[in-house]
């Protein structure tokens, strides 16, 4: 059974930081491309940061600069560091873990992240 739980969310005012966490179960983490996602209400979900097995990452171009996407093979886990966080920030952040050629994509519960002052 797949899990990916995500942690770390809550209330930051403009400016601040959180670090999210997610931590894989039932699949074999290293070969997975993780990305972080996240939706807004009244949104679709977009992508924000991916990171592949080999370590190559990807942002989208609102958070470059202030977010950092890293994994840690041997924990399983991926990180999202948010640092100078605006209050278009806020949404429910999800988790997802994806390889191609398993046909496989998994995501989190999502956590929510509130950026106000």
């Amino acid at each position: 059974q797949v899990q990916l739980v995500e942690s770390g969310g809550g209330l930051s005012q403009p400016g601040g930081s959180l670090r999210l966490s997610c931590a894989a179960s039932g699949i074999i983490f290293s070969t997975y491309r993780m990305s972080w996602y996240r939706q807004s209400p009244g949104k679709q979900r977009e992508s924000v940061a991916s990171i592949t097995s080999g370590g190559s990452t990807n942002y989208a171009d609102s958070v470059k600069g202030r977010f950092t996407i890293s994994r840690d093979n041997a924990k399983n886990t991926v990180y999202l560091q948010m640092n100078s966080l605006k209050p278009e920030d806020t949404a429910v952040y999800y988790c997802n873990a994806y390889k191609l050629t398993l046909g496989s994509n998994y995501w989190g519960q999502g956590t929510q992240v509130t950026v106000s002052s």
